[in-house]
């Protein structure tokens, strides 16, 4: 295993679509994505927490008119989907090896068109909700990062986290709830998804849990 992630990091540090310290792009990338990276004015969309970038990979290959970042800590994980984007030629895809907590270090005001987070841990105890990726404090760095109508979406199997982003969101000043759901997959929602899924999503679904979804818009 520490072979394995050995070889990974190795990976990270020579592919071409993923940005991490040691990397000159790491500390000039911020609000200089499309200039510096994608070379392109069209739209950045962030999925962060993105694990193995299944998502980002997914959008990616259905909007090639749109650009897509994965952001992720783990460089393993970020290894597989840079490998994953590379072998599948999409020059529209890039990640990035930072915490969400520092991504102001990365990201520059309304550089983004969209974020997801799709099946984020929900970090269900009280002490923890400081790591929870829809809390408050994370919420008013996404409405700085996004443009002004951006969108902000969520998944997850986690019935906790659903109804406490509900409320979180209710709450901030700059989001607007547009549509959610308790069951994606028996909703007219589902279309927005364009048959992307995740593996762990397709473990969740086999066990018997439902999909939750939220859009939100900035205002």
């Amino acid at each position: 295993m520490a072979r394995r992630k050995l070889h990974h990091y190795k990976f990270s540090e020579q592919a071409e679509n993923v940005v991490q310290a040691g990397k000159p792009l790491y500390s000039e990338i911020k609000g200089n994505w499309n200039k510096l990276y994608f070379n392109n004015e069209s739209p950045i969309v962030a999925e962060l927490a993105c694990g193995k970038g299944e998502y980002t990979i997914g959008l990616g290959k259905k909007f090639p008119e749109k650009n897509f970042i994965g952001v992720d800590i783990k460089g393993d994980r970020i290894a597989r989907g840079s490998a994953l984007a590379t072998e599948q030629n999409l020059s529209n895809v890039a990640f990035l090896r930072a915490g969400i907590q520092y991504s102001e270090e990365f990201f520059g005001e309304g550089e983004l068109s969209e974020i997801w987070l799709v099946h984020p841990d929900p970090q269900v105890r009280d002490r923890n909700e400081k790591y929870r990726l829809t809390n408050p404090s994370f919420l008013a760095k996404y409405a700085a990062f996004l443009k002004e109508g951006g969108m902000f979406f969520l998944k997850t199997d986690s019935d906790f986290l659903y109804e406490y982003t509900l409320q979180t969101l209710d709450d901030a000043p700059n989001f607007r709830i547009v549509e959610h759901t308790y069951d994606l997959y028996q909703s007219h929602l589902l279309d927005e998804h364009h048959g992307v899924r995740t593996h762990y999503e397709g473990i969740f679904t086999a066990k018997g849990y439902t999909i939750k979804y939220i859009k939100a818009e900035l205002v």
